[in-house]
């Protein structure tokens, strides 16, 4: 039972390494090899576990064997655009000018229902208001409306615009992130002066707080814990 155990962790690991070494991508993002090789890893990493007869080295080697490869054509798809169209496929063009490419849909297997459930995702849900929608590599709809149909922003109206940052969390769940404090040019005096603006003597009870790049500070309380009834 030990050296299941043992087995188990070791390909968890492995393979949780690999994964991350592998980029941040989630699975709807991925490339169709780089599927393959995320499905057939689940698998090798599986067989072993199993199976205490198998060595684990015979687990893990197929595992770095597919890593290698899934990395190698990674870094070929970057330096050559010719083998990235032949490893990933290109976009494909769905609609063109408020008109379906009925031809390109057939070619693709993608019926109209899949189009129009993914329109309604993109909250374009006429068809007439899309200047073009294109399939990407990934199976993604990217929907570009007509530019009547496009929301308007402040360029539109010639309205000038602050900047505004990210902001840095200085608090969560009760515990103080010294690199944003730093980050943000507060110490923890400035911290309690402002949290009892908000009627908070402590900060181990403070659920978040964070301050915004115009130097505002959100902070929520945390919940008081629920008293049992007798």
């Amino acid at each position: 039972m030990l050296i299941i155990v043992v087995r188990t962790l070791i390909l968890f690991a492995l393979v949780v390494l690999v994964m991350r070494l592998m980029g941040k991508r989630q699975v709807g993002q991925l490339q169709p090899y780089e599927l393959v090789v995320v499905i057939l890893i689940s698998e090798l990493a599986a067989v072993p576990m199993e199976t205490t007869a198998i060595p684990l080295f015979s687990g893990i080697l197929p595992i770095l064997i597919l890593f290698m490869a899934s990395v190698t054509l990674s870094f070929i798809s970057l330096r050559s655009e010719k083998a990235r169209t032949i490893i990933c496929g290109q976009p494909t063009i769905l609609i063109e000018r408020g008109k379906i490419l009925y031809q390109e849909l057939e070619k693709l297997r993608y019926n109209m229902s899949d189009l129009l459930e993914q329109l309604r995702v993109k909250n374009v849900p006429n068809i007439a208001d899309v200047e073009f929608a294109i399939l990407e590599t990934n199976g993604e709809l990217s929907v570009i409306p007509k530019s009547q149909k496009r929301p308007v922003i402040p360029e539109d109206l010639q309205v000038a615009t602050k900047y505004e940052g990210l902001p840095l969390v200085l608090v969560v769940d009760g515990k103080v992130n010294q690199e944003n404090m730093t980050k943000a040019k507060v110490d923890m005096i400035w911290l309690g002066n402002e949290l009892k603006r908000f009627q908070i003597d402590r900060v181990d009870k403070v659920l978040l707080a964070s301050l915004d790049s115009t130097g505002s500070l959100f902070v929520q309380e945390k919940a008081p814990p629920a008293q049992n009834l007798h």
